[in-house]
């Protein structure tokens, strides 16, 4: 099974030039760790910051500059700094090509499910429902399954919905997977060491596999 950086680097590559980015938090803020250098890309932040670049190793850390999820970060060469108000006008205004979440659900139809558990305590829903309304690429990064074994790549969400028919691809650490238009999870990629049926059998929507599935290549 991938590791949680395998994950990022997987994702790595579905990035293409000169696109604005949003990492959430979790799993994707590793994203910035792998982005290949002969890219242009702009890494966006809903707290005010537009050329975020990879975490700081422990000399560079500034305790004054911060991603979403509060983690500390570095800034580019051309960054910029402003207030969340223009942040989120950046982003309803639909001018990040590309968002890159965490979840704890995904459905067969797209819809994601990330930001509440119902019975637990939650700070709010974060900027997760704006990016999920106003963006046209998202790629989720999760977990396969849950930590009791139950699968998360479900026919239909149990939990509340944070976008509907929004997501596009998925990573897991078992598979790479994207959204069919009619709806179910087709297979493009498996985890090195995975079998097809390893994911069949953890996968309870509907999975659709096309001929020799490849492992992923890094």
């Amino acid at each position: 099974m991938l590791t949680k950086d395998q994950i990022a680097q997987r994702i790595a590559k579905e990035v293409k030039n000169k696109q604005y980015i949003n990492l959430g938090i979790g799993i994707p803020t590793l994203v910035a760790n792998y982005i290949p250098d002969d890219l242009d890309v702009v890494l966006q932040s809903e707290n005010g910051l537009l050329g975020i670049g990879p975490f700081p190793t422990e000399d560079q850390v500034d305790a004054d500059l911060i991603n979403a999820g509060k983690q500390t970060i570095t800034m580019v060469k051309g960054s910029v700094l402003f207030n969340s108000a223009e942040s989120f006008a950046m982003i309803r205004g639909g001018h990040v090509d590309l968002t890159i979440l965490g979840a704890m659900e995904v459905s067969e139809n797209g819809d994601i499910a990330n930001w509440k558990i119902p019975g637990k305590m939650v700070k709010g829903m974060g900027g997760a429902m704006d990016l999920v309304a106003s963006a046209e690429n998202i790629i989720v990064a999760m977990q396969h399954c849950s930590r009791s074994g139950d699968s998360k790549l479900l026919p239909s969400c149990t939990l509340p919905i944070t976008g509907i028919r929004c997501v596009k691809k998925i990573v897991t650490d078992l598979a790479f997977i994207e959204i069919h238009p009619d709806g179910g999870f087709i297979l493009k990629e498996r985890a090195p060491g995975v079998s097809v049926d390893e994911i069949q059998e953890k996968t309870a929507g509907k999975l659709i596999i096309e001929g020799e599935i490849p492992e992923m290549k890094f």
